[in-house]
């Protein structure tokens, strides 16, 4: 598995880091949209590998505030993500220019439409591409997500607060080795489970993104709390899947079922002993069920 060099799209002031899977070049495109303030890095290579294998052309890209993308100035003092997402509100930017960023993205690799795999945060900002720039999306599948329309103090029924307790007991570090350790404890608290945990990739990926995520909470802040102004779920027309863990530590399977009850058409799929990641032993079924989302698309809508 190999990737191409880092690009970087713009939309407007901000520079979008992305590259794209080699192998698979020639299938149908497939944005992935990483979660809260994490780098691209974050993705499985085995499930990218098997979304190629898929018949899919994969690229990923850092959201703004995360990995090598524009990073907004970080104000005086720390921020704390869960009082923005209880807020609802951030002055950097909007959830709509979130969401403009992946179609920043699209339009640097030439694709006129594409796919779309969110992840957590990422599966609410795929959702709100789908409304925004609807004829840019050929499927949107969101996991381990909240439905976009929740905001404020409404996300909390979907949270579980023990999570959220044991998040806040991890102190952002300013060295190397601590910040690599903090990384590995939080991916202990997502971890499926009902599947063997995943130490060496799980270190792989945070050692290529060591200097974001959950080291930045001024970012996380940020990011969460961008505001959305744009439709309801319920005025979405792009085939959906929705995909949760039983077993996700973080977010309930409401949340999913939420979700999936405002997109008409959407597919719930709830998967046992799943956690708030996506486990190697699921990868090759999770692309499955894309590769059957896209076949169905094709088959209704005539996209290809």
């Amino acid at each position: 598995m190999t990737w191409t060099e880092r690009r970087f799209a713009r939309n407007g002031a901000v520079e979008i880091a992305h590259d794209r899977l080699r192998e698979g070049a020639d299938g149908e495109p497939l944005l992935l949209v990483m979660g809260l303030a994490v780098s691209r890095h974050w993705w499985p290579g085995e499930l990218c590998t098997a979304f190629a294998d898929a018949g899919f052309a994969v690229a990923r890209y850092d959201q703004r505030d995360a990995g090598e993308s524009t990073r907004l100035p970080t104000r005086t003092g720390r921020g704390n993500p869960f009082a923005a997402l209880a807020a609802g509100r951030s002055a950097a930017y909007t959830a709509e220019d979130m969401a403009d960023d992946a179609v920043a993205v699209m339009d640097a690799l030439g694709w006129e439409s594409a796919h779309l795999f969110g992840h957590s945060l990422g599966g609410v900002v795929a959702q709100r591409v789908a409304l925004r720039h609807p004829d840019r999306v050929r499927t949107l599948t969101s996991s381990a997500a909240l439905p976009s329309d929740v905001g404020g103090l409404g996300a909390f029924r979907h949270l579980r607060l023990s999570t959220l307790a044991k998040f806040a007991r991890i102190k952002p570090a300013r060295e190397r080795e601590a910040r690599i350790a903090a990384g590995l404890a939080v991916a202990r608290i997502c971890a499926s489970p009902g599947y063997p945990f995943d130490e060496a990739g799980t270190l792989e990926r945070i050692t290529a993104d060591v200097d974001t995520g959950i080291a930045d909470p001024d970012a996380q802040s940020r990011q969460i709390g961008a505001a959305w102004h744009g439709p309801s779920l319920a005025a979405l027309r792009v085939p959906a899947l929705v995909l949760h863990g039983t077993d996700d530590p973080l977010l309930r399977p409401s949340a999913a079922r939420a979700t999936a009850a405002a997109i008409p058409g959407a597919r719930l799929v709830l998967q046992p002993g799943v956690g708030h990641d996506i486990p190697r032993e699921r990868h090759t079924a999770v692309a499955a069920e894309v590769r059957a989302l896209a076949d169905h698309a094709a088959g209704t809508d005539g996209l290809a």
